[in-house]
């Protein structure tokens, strides 16, 4: 999810500087939507690093067990899904077939190809995570029953 929405911050960041500088927006509609998206990849590397370092610290944060990460997991699927499915209905310029290898459109496409990643991705890790808590795999042995483990 890190590396997923590491690239999807820097393009999206790209973009919208870029359509900024330019004023060359296709929409007031595209344009919300790639801000959207850049405010869906900060949640995710922000909150991805954050799991990471609990897991590699070891403390016993009150964020670090399962209901949080079960949660944030939810809200991150639910965030994706509405950003990719939308932004799949409003960019413009299909699989981008006469377009230069390096183009707007492109990059467009590769935006929303990243976002339905992502979605893929932690709707995955939601899932592993359920399974993994339902199971009762943090019950067995010494240790804490907790998220870090799993994010």
């Amino acid at each position: 999810m890190l590396l997923a929405g590491v690239a999807e911050l820097g393009l999206t960041a790209f973009l919208v500087n870029a359509g900024n500088t330019h004023g060359t927006w296709p929409s007031p509609r595209y344009h919300a939507l790639l801000l959207f998206i850049l405010f869906n990849a900060t949640w995710t590397v922000v909150f991805t690093v954050a799991y990471m370092l609990w897991l590699v610290d070891g403390a016993k944060h009150i964020l670090a067990n399962i209901a949080s990460s079960i949660f944030w997991l939810s809200v991150t699927v639910v965030l994706w899904g509405v950003s990719a499915g939308v932004f799949h209905h409003t960019r413009t310029g299909g699989n981008c077939p006469t377009s230069a290898s390096i183009s707007r459109c492109r990059q467009s496409l590769t935006v929303e190809a990243l976002a339905w990643t992502e979605l893929g991705v932690a709707a995955l890790a939601l899932l592993f995570t359920c399974v993994w808590a339902g199971r009762g795999e943090g019950r067995r042995g010494p240790g804490v029953w907790d998220s870090r483990r799993m994010v």
